[in-house]
Formats: structure tokens, C-alpha cells, sequence
């Protein structure tokens, strides 16, 4: 490991336990060791994030408990980190007010440079609400998980190297039905669950054919794609949105101001993702 990752990290576990912090991430990706021994409060959770998951599994058992996985897709480390924080509220790993330690840099040169200190819900710029908890009563954390990051490679990549934008709504799919209507004949209709759920590999490159179309997926809280191409017709306040927000992202908060749905929203201007819920932007990853 070189000089840089070991200060690094000897300096942030001091962190750790002046500060007393609850949870302590580190993109693993960036380690030339394969070995990593943490010297950590009880209490202060070792959280690995990877790009690698298969290379990672088992390298760093012993030092992290829990391990989040992202697509291999350049986010930057701003990026990073609020995709990171966002899983690890849906899943409940962290929580409103806890204290967090981040570790990042640069994975190609194997080398950590960038030291975050903040507090969960109180820092705006990373993550401007704390919604995510609780998130098992709208949707399964792996149903939100796989389509986070299914979002994220469609902001990055697009759809054969075309920008493209979308919607996806997940959970109380019974009152968003009811406050949208079929833009175009279901393409999902007539298919088993198993076929059309979102945790199935298999659906990922149909994903990909149906973002192009007009229109929003619905996805119910186990995962299963209801439909595509679908119209939202509820319609937010004008002070709910950030200006310069286009319909999509008008249509996303107007059906999570009405009802207890997430939606993530695709822009194909700018290949940035944001998160809506209650009617607001509660987390923004602008395309490096």
C-alpha cells in the first residue's frame, strides 16, 4: 500500500474516534492491497464501497462487515459519495445524525486523497434529506438498489452512446396508477412477474430499448415493471421544483407529492440523476 493510503487511513481512524463517528467508508478501489487492518471504534462501522464487487468479496471480509456496490460507471467523488450515502440509508446501515468518516481518491493510480467528514441530513451539497429511511415500506432496498444504479449507467452511458432521459417510480404503485394514464399498449403486459422484475439480469437491456420511449416505468415494491410509457398527470407547485427543471422532473415531484412513491429521474440535457420523494429533489449526481 503506498505511503499516502496508510496516512490516510492511520489519520482517519484517529477521526473516528475523536469525533466518535458512527460509520466509516472507504472506496476500496483505490487500495493496492488486497489486505486492510482497521483500528475503529465498536461502535463506528467499516463500510467498503466497490466497483469491483466480484474482485472484492472476499478480500476484505475480515475488516468490513458491509459492503455497497456501484456501477463501474466515472462518478466522480462527489458522486461517489452521495450514491454511496443513499444506498446505505435505503438499506438502513446509517441513519439521521450519525457521524460519517469517507475515504475516496483515485482508482486507477490506487491512491486515497479525498477525506470527508459530515453529518447525516445536516449537509445539503451531499444529501438534502433523510427520506431514504424507512425506505422498506415503499420498496425493497435491492428493488431501489438495482434501479439506483441502473439509472446511474443510463445517465452516464445513455442508450447506444444517445443521451437519453426517463422516469422510473417505484412502490405505492396502486395510487400512481390511479393518477397516471397509458401513453402507448403496455410493453411488459402478458409477461410472468419473474420475467419483468427488476432483479432479473435479464430485463436490463430491455430497460435500456424501452428509456427511449415518452413516458414513466412504474415499478411495484417488490420489483416487478408494471409498465412503461406511462403519462404522471399530477403536477407539483412551482416552488417544489428548481427552476430550469424540465417536465420530467415537474411530472416526478407532482406523483411523489401525492402519494408515498420514489422517483428517480434521467435528464437527457445535462445526464444527471436526481431522487424525488414528498415532492422534492432530496438527492442530485450531475454527470462528471
Amino acid at each position: 500500500m503506498k505511503l499516502l493510503n496508510k496516512s490516510m487511513i492511520k489519520n482517519s481512524e484517529s477521526l473516528a474516534k475523536s469525533l466518535k463517528a458512527q460509520a466509516y467508508f472507504v472506496f476500496a478501489d483505490c487500495l493496492e492491497s488486497k489486505q486492510i487492518s482497521l483500528d475503529l471504534p465498536k461502535t463506528c462501522q467499516a463500510i467498503l464501497v466497490t466497483q469491483k464487487p466480484k474482485r472484492y468479496r472476499q478480500e476484505f471480509k475480515k475488516a468490513f462487515l458491509h459492503q455497497i456496490n456501484l456501477p463501474k460507471i466515472d462518478l466522480g467523488r462527489l458522486g461517489l459519495v452521495k450514491a454511496s450515502l443513499a444506498l446505505a440509508l435505503s438499506t438502513g446501515l446509517i441513519s439521521e445524525k450519525e457521524k460519517v468518516i469517507f475515504l475516496s481518491g483515485n482508482a486507477n493510480q490506487n491512491s486515497l486523497d479525498t477525506l470527508i467528514v459530515l453529518e447525516i441530513g445536516s449537509d445539503k451539497d451531499f444529501l438534502s434529506s433523510t427520506k431514504l429511511q424507512g425506505l422498506s415500506e415503499v420498496v425493497e432496498p435491492q428493488v431501489f438498489e438495482a434501479c439506483f444504479n441502473l439509472c446511474i449507467e443510463l445517465a452516464s452511458l445513455g442508450r447506444e452512446g444517445k443521451p437519453i432521459g426517463t422516469i422510473f417510480v417505484l412502490g405505492d404503485e396502486e395510487k400512481v396508477l390511479q393518477l397516471s394514464k397509458q401513453m402507448i399498449m403496455n410493453p411488459f403486459k402478458g409477461y410472468e412477474e419473474e420475467e419483468r422484475n427488476i432483479l432479473n439480469p435479464k430485463l436490463k437491456e430491455t430497460i435500456r430499448e424501452f428509456s427511449a420511449l415518452d413516458g414513466a416505468f412504474i415499478i411495484d415494491k417488490k420489483g416487478t415493471v408494471l409498465t412503461a410509457g406511462r403519462f404522471l398527470g399530477a403536477t407539483a407547485e412551482a416552488t417544489e421544483v428548481s427552476r430550469g427543471l424540465g417536465s420530467r422532473h415537474l411530472a416526478a415531484a407532482g406523483i411523489t407529492a401525492l402519494s408515498e412513491a420514489l422517483a428517480l429521474v434521467v435528464s437527457e440535457s445535462t445526464g444527471s440523476l436526481r431522487l424525488f420523494k414528498g415532492g422534492k429533489t432530496i438527492l442530485e449526481i450531475e454527470k462528471p
